[in-house]
């Protein structure tokens, strides 16, 4: 029998257990995926935690993980387009964290794209180009990302400054030099991190994308002038300041950008970094390590 990472009830990291599974069968609009790598996510941990329960009702046992690659081993009968044998990879509603996983929007995977960074690529991916869709920049004017050392905020930092957009970037002292090499202004997150932006961007601030749910919302306001020019994706009270929060609506998400971001990450014109690898069987310690921000990138699954 296949295994599978799996919990039945909320709690820490140590509630994720390797189970045997049933080899899953496809429903009609979806294929089967050998999985080659799979993707932690922060949301992992917090459906994990019970935290989003109203948005991810739980079924218990639960198999984590949304994204996944791998080899197609099975096709519905309702898909066109992919065929047993292919190589794909896409958000995985079923679980990824296993040797198989239902995927129904397969996207194929560019032969020079590796299995890990297919793998890494659609949530975070997606998250970035979805949000600067949204607030809609144009070549010339100045952007204020928060949390540009995690994944997210990388991937945004590089598509806006690939549109000629400038991009302030906040982050940790450790991955300041990273953040600039992606070619953000970089400057230190924490008390006094409005002063030093209004230094760094002499010009203004037009809009902000936060990724880092650091309460920094009311002074990301005052900075531009207004609520309708600041998105977030990591702060529950976003309601309260008048800020849109993207990501919790299935109908906002584009995943009609994968295609494009696949390429760019194979081309070499994007990068996805990856922090590190694990065995399936040692989940538990990479949710730990990103429950413990101990990670400088993605953290990939390898069954």
């Amino acid at each position: 029998m296949p295994i599978a990472i799996t919990y039945t009830r909320f709690g820490g990291p140590d509630v994720l257990t390797v189970s045997e599974i049933d080899v899953p069968q496809p429903a009609p609009h979806e294929v089967r995926v050998r999985v080659r790598a799979a993707s932690v996510n922060p949301v992992d941990n917090k459906i994990r935690r019970g935290e989003l329960v109203n948005i991810f009702p739980a079924h218990f046992p639960i198999i984590p993980g949304l994204d996944a690659a791998g080899v197609v081993d099975a096709v519905g009968e309702a898909v066109n387009g992919v065929r047993v044998g292919d190589d794909v990879f896409g958000v995985t509603p079923s679980g990824s964290y296993g040797e198989y996983a239902l995927m129904p929007a397969p996207v194929i995977k560019p032969q020079g794209l590796s299995w890990e960074l297919a793998a890494a690529l659609p949530t975070v991916g997606e998250t970035a180009y979805r949000a600067l869709r949204h607030l809609d920049l144009k070549a010339g004017q100045t952007l204020l990302i928060h949390g540009t050392g995690g994944s997210v905020g990388a991937i945004a930092v590089q598509l806006a400054v690939a549109r000629g957009i400038t991009v302030i970037g906040t982050a940790a002292p450790a991955d300041l030099e990273r953040v600039s090499g992606l070619g953000a202004v970089a400057v230190p997150y924490g008390d006094g991190w409005a002063q030093r932006v209004r230094a760094a961007a002499p010009q203004g601030v037009d809009k902000v994308f936060d990724t880092s749910g650091a309460g920094v919302l009311a002074d990301s306001i005052a900075l531009v002038g207004g609520p309708e020019r600041v998105i977030t994706i990591a702060d529950m009270n976003a309601a309260q300041h008048g800020v849109r929060f993207t990501g919790m609506d299935p109908s906002d998400r584009v995943p009609e950008a994968l295609p494009e971001l696949a390429e760019l990450t194979a081309s070499g014109k994007l990068t996805v970094p990856i922090w590190r690898t694990y065995p399936l069987a040692e989940a538990a310690l990479a949710q730990a390590d990103l429950e413990a921000h101990r990670n400088r990138g993605k953290a990939v699954l390898l069954p």
